[in-house]
């Protein structure tokens, strides 16, 4: 059972980069975060009204080790450059924590 989560919610930058934005998710950005340790899965759930996407990564053991390991994969240079992605606003990243057992 994971020990939490790590949601973002994100959106394309445009109707004409929404295939760009899609393509980076699916093929470039889900796959590295994967490669980081405590991050154990990921699915994608597009909202209802339209526009927004979020994904919701599983991550086992130690949340804070888990978000130190995605800081230091973003500041060596692992992870790729976001393609498609509005940024403007950012997008908004939530760490959650399991309750009970």
């Amino acid at each position: 059972m994971p020990s939490g989560v790590m949601i973002v919610e994100s959106s394309p930058s445009s109707d004409r980069d929404t295939p760009a934005y899609h393509d980076w998710y699916e093929n470039k950005h889900i796959p590295e975060m994967l490669q980081i340790e405590g991050f154990v899965s990921a699915r994608r759930l597009e909202s209802v009204e339209g526009g927004t996407f979020v994904v919701i990564y599983e991550i086992e053991g130690d949340l804070e080790k888990a978000k130190a390991a995605l800081g230091e994969a973003q500041s060596s240079g692992r992870l790729s450059r976001p393609e498609g992605v509005r940024l403007d606003p950012p997008p908004k990243i939530r760490y959650l924590r399991q309750i009970g057992g």
